[in-house]
């Protein structure tokens, strides 16, 4: 039989989670941003709001159409219910409408509290054994600490990765991005398809536990490993990786230059490409662990040449002698750069009011389109919850 054929990218494609129904009972980043993975890749997502909304909501200045900018890039392709869990009649209609249409639940209300309104994972399985159910916790589901809330820049202290995160000799420093949430949210998407896929082949349900201090530790795995293995702390690098040089980000005469040269046929070539190809045969320089040990002095002698011109210069010189290398751009900069917009990656919402960053894959050549923007608080609470307005 003949094979059927791959549908051109001007065809509309299937995303693979369409008609799942998903709830996310969750505010902030970590679970939003789970809750957008899902979304994007077709599912029905169902976010459910207390009735003065997600916090996220209030996150501003900038705010971006009624609401913070943050919120309205986490909680696009979503319907919001506007539910108070302390209405039993309400929430008694929300625990129904998660037994009788819902695939998947992912919340990360502070410890304790699904289990005090009936909406934790043993409670739901019980009703609907094939239901797949996430937690997203602060510090995880077992141990000292599991009852205590947490935040992204509390895990990426706890974590260790603030140390980690800057220079040395100067204050730690937090990455500028929630990454440890939305890390959480990217685990948490990957562990409910995941159970999806197991139920589809006749599993049943799951329970699934991440946390914010699991991710932490996840992104800190060969920092761990280099202490582990030597018994000494590793120290921060700025712009650099520990173990690798050539390997940061250059001062040139008008900006920032990141330079990889991470193996010694690459420091051959930037040894000449500088004008210096008898550095390649240095004794300080000769391979990838010397070049570490004279750092320092590998640093000053790269830092002199480049800072005599502009990034630009040195851009094309490095790149035309096979060099990894990049401009360290503003956000600006990378908004109106041609690879962004040949990506697609910036997507116009619906209504055609916000421009916002899409899902970082492509199926078959597509990107998975932006359906709506994020709702507005209860947009879809009489379409979807059926208890009765009082």
């Amino acid at each position: 039989m003949q094979q059927e054929q791959a549908a051109s990218p001007s065809q509309p494609q299937a995303l693979p989670l369409a008609g799942m129904r998903v709830f996310e009972i969750g505010t902030s980043v970590a679970a939003p941003y789970a809750g957008l993975i899902l979304a994007s890749l077709g599912a029905e997502l169902v976010k459910v709001e207390r009735p003065e909304g997600d916090d996220a909501r209030h996150w501003g200045p900038p705010f971006w159409h009624g609401a913070s900018s943050i919120f309205q890039v986490f909680n696009v392709n979503k319907k919001s219910v506007v539910v108070d869990l302390k209405d039993p009649e309400a929430l008694a209609g929300l625990r129904r409408l998660i037994v009788e249409t819902g695939d998947a639940v992912l919340q990360n209300m502070r410890p304790g509290q699904v289990e005090k309104y009936g909406l934790d994972a043993t409670t739901l399985l019980a009703a609907k054994p094939d239901l797949v159910y996430c937690n997203i916790g602060a510090f995880g589901a077992v141990g000292p600490l599991k009852d205590k809330p947490g935040y992204d820049p509390l895990m990426q202290a706890f974590g260790g990765l603030m140390m980690m995160t800057g220079e040395e000799g100067r204050p730690p420093v937090r990455v500028g991005t929630s990454l440890i949430d939305m890390g959480t949210g990217m685990w948490c998407a990957l562990g409910i398809v995941s159970a999806l896929l197991r139920r589809e082949k006749g599993g049943g349900g799951a329970r699934i536990d991440t946390s914010l201090y699991e991710t932490a530790l996840a992104w800190m795995t060969y920092h761990a490993a280099d202490f582990i293995s030597t018994g000494t702390p590793g120290k921060r690098n700025g712009s650099a990786t520990r173990g690798i040089a050539p390997y940061q980000a250059y001062q040139c005469a008008d900006g920032y230059l990141m330079v990889a040269a991470p193996n010694d046929g690459l420091f051959r070539k930037l040894s000449a490409a500088l004008g210096h190809a008898e550095w390649a045969g240095d004794p300080r320089f000769v391979d990838n662990p010397s070049r570490v040990k004279h750092l320092a002095e590998l640093n000053g002698l790269i830092e002199a040449i480049m800072a005599t011109r502009p990034r630009a210069a040195w851009q094309a010189v490095l790149e035309a002698a096979g060099i990894p290398t990049t401009p360290t751009q503003t956000i600006d900069e990378v908004v109106v750069h041609p690879q962004t917009a040949a990506l697609g990656m910036l997507q116009k919402t619906p209504d055609g009011r916000m421009d916002i960053f899409g899902l970082p894959m492509s199926f078959d050549g597509q990107r998975p389109a932006m359906r709506n923007a994020a709702p507005e608080l209860g947009a879809d609470t009489d379409d979807l919850f059926p208890t009765p307005k009082g």
